[in-house]
């Protein structure tokens, strides 16, 4: 049996992940296109339809976000493409352990700042997918509850992230050594979730908002928007939009 180069094998899953992005926007695209079948008469069997759609944009959306953070990954880190090599499924269950300790490898950036923003982003794609939860205007009654069942979300997902299918054990091994594994991940990204979702908002309100009121500029606009919404930007990637938009104004003003 002959086995193919290792750079053969890492562009080849790089490929396939690229594939399967790509099937996901496509998938949501159509889901959005396609007329539905028929209408449903009871009330109670609109609303729950219609739950059932924004559940599912909230997942297909999601699922976006992860392939785009474990693109990036691949792309900027070698030790990830290193681990690309080897037998999959003998790796990738060497690499679910329970964390040992609480600290892994990675720096302090990387767990109390790179961690809370990518479990917001997840949290802003629930809110964007939950009429009542997105409605909740900043401070207002109802709003960190909202923000709380975001985070919520961002805690499944982080948990996927780390060991699920599509996670860093799967793609880059990580945990398969001990110290690589901790527990600083799957707490401290959805409780800063809760916090960068809460800061963000108030920044965009009581900050960004005010500066565009009285600054036209696109460019000065869109930085201010991207410097203070880390979190909106990853989302709003995911989601098909531009890294500036925002749902309630545009770039350019009224």
């Amino acid at each position: 049996m002959i086995t193919p180069p290792s750079s053969v094998r890492q562009s080849a899953t790089v490929a396939v992940l690229l594939l399967v992005m790509l099937s996901g926007v496509a998938s949501s695209v159509l889901a959005q296109a396609t007329p539905s079948a028929g209408r449903a008469t009871d009330d109670t069997a609109v609303s729950a339809s219609a739950a059932s759609r924004d559940f599912t944009g909230a997942l297909v959306d999601s699922f976006k976000l992860v392939m785009l953070e474990h693109l990036t990954r691949i792309v900027s880190q070698e030790k990830t493409r290193a681990e690309l090599t080897g037998p999959f499924w003998k790796d990738y269950r060497q690499s679910i352990v329970l964390p040992r300790q609480w600290e892994d490898t990675d720096s302090w950036m990387v767990n109390y700042v790179g961690h809370p923003i990518h479990g917001a982003a997840a949290g802003i794609v629930w809110l964007d997918h939950s009429d009542k939860d997105r409605a909740a205007s900043i401070f207002s009654p109802g709003y960190l509850a909202s923000r709380a069942r975001a985070a919520a979300f961002s805690a499944i997902y982080s948990v996927q992230f780390e060991v699920g299918p599509l996670s860093e054990a799967s793609l880059g091994n990580v945990g398969r050594k001990p110290e690589t594994a901790g527990w600083a991940d799957y707490v401290v990204t959805p409780v800063g979730a809760f916090a960068f979702m809460i800061a963000e908002d108030a920044l965009d309100r009581y900050f960004v908002r005010w500066v565009e009121d009285h600054v036209k500029n696109r460019v000065v606009r869109a930085t201010l928007r991207l410097a203070f919404g880390p979190s909106r930007f990853l989302a709003n990637s995911a989601e098909n939009r531009l890294p500036w938009y925002r749902p309630d104004r545009p770039l350019g003003g009224r």
